[in-house]
């Protein structure tokens, strides 16, 4: 039975344990801050796709990981007993002007020849859209089956579960045993770039907040003025996130929040006077390449690294997790090229 250590108790850490340990791993986890504390802590949880054109390596694996999302979030839930949240409900995007609309027909017909059916991404008219539906300027709107959300702070709850029936806790302190993968969120990018001196990532900070506005059962999640708007299983809608490199508190809200929310509600009035009951604000941990950093350790030799899941985390972990414990477990390495640690140094 194979020992790993699994350093970092955010969505790559966890996952990654819990695909280790369903195939017979024996794992430790260890996170001085507990679990879900950085990022994946947040609210927000948009499983949302790239766009269907220039396909590339980095689309072809999320594709594959957003489609095994339902299987991996049943086997958590039935392990464990705690909901995520997940579901695939889809999403809706207002289509601006007529470029826009011509760019969103093309698109329409490369979805069908990159998902191959297995989704689709289909131009309609709003008002075939429901009532939970953004108003458009063109009178149109993207449809999407490939979306899906979750909730994050209960995901990582379920994964933490899942793992807790097979016998795993996260411990706050531990030393390594066997194998071991560096999860560490912004953190670890940050401290690879003070290392290496120079950028090989860091923390984008964030701000989201969770509103008192139930949607309805099935409602897709929207993308409106650049912002996301998610309702969610137990009957909030998130709304999220802003983009910041400068800032003076990583975990603290402030005004840019309060604008994302009036900016929320003007894309989509039905918002309107919906209570606010949670804010929040962390680093959110991007690579110098925008993708995922997977693979052996720039710093520690025979050591393994999961790291840059900047807005997509929760949507790779799927796959993310299928490929760390094939090199980890089997040492069968099929990580694609741009998301070894070598394309961020």
């Amino acid at each position: 039975m194979a020992d790993i250590t699994i350093r970092g108790a955010g969505i790559f850490g966890l996952s990654i344990a819990w695909t280790c340990v369903r195939r017979g791993a024996r794992v430790r986890v260890v996170d001085p801050h507990g679990a879900g504390a950085g990022a994946s802590g947040g609210l927000v949880g948009a499983l949302a796709p790239h766009v269907p054109e220039n396909w590339n390596a980095k689309k072809a694996f999320q594709l594959d990981s957003l489609l095994s999302a339902e299987g991996f979030w049943a086997s958590v839930e039935e392990a464990g007993g705690v909901s995520s949240g997940y579901g695939r409900t889809g999403r809706l995007q207002p289509i601006a002007d007529a470029r826009a609309l011509d760019l969103a027909h093309a698109r329409e017909r490369t979805a069908k020849e990159l998902w191959q059916d297995r989704a689709t991404w289909r131009v309609l008219p709003a008002g075939e859209a429901g009532p939970w539906c953004p108003p458009s300027p063109t009178g149109f709107v993207i449809h999407d089956t490939l979306t899906a959300r979750l909730h994050p702070r209960r995901a990582t709850e379920a994964l933490v579960a899942a793992l807790a029936v097979r016998g795993v806790e996260v411990e706050a302190v531990g030393e390594d045993r066997g194998q071991v993968l560096h999860a560490t969120g912004a953190a670890g990018l940050i401290e690879l770039s003070q290392t290496m001196g120079k950028n090989v990532g860091g923390g984008i900070k964030g701000q989201a907040a969770l509103l008192r506005h139930d949607a309805g059962p099935g409602a897709p999640q929207l993308f409106a003025e650049a912002i996301h708007i998610i309702p969610h299983a137990d009957g909030t809608t998130a709304i999220g996130s802003t983009s910041e490199r400068d800032y003076d508190s990583p975990t603290g809200t402030d005004a840019q929040l309060d604008d994302l929310i009036a900016r929320a509600v003007n894309a989509m009035p039905l918002l309107h006077g919906a209570e606010v009951i949670s804010r929040w604000a962390g680093l959110r941990p991007r690579a110098r390449s925008r993708a995922p950093m997977l693979g052996v350790h720039p710093l520690h030799p025979g050591q393994f690294i999961a790291n840059g899941g900047f807005k997509i985390g929760f949507g790779m972990a799927p796959k993310v997790a299928e490929i760390m414990a094939d090199l980890i477990l089997e040492g069968r390495d099929a990580i694609p090229d741009d998301f070894r640690p070598e394309a961020s140094l």
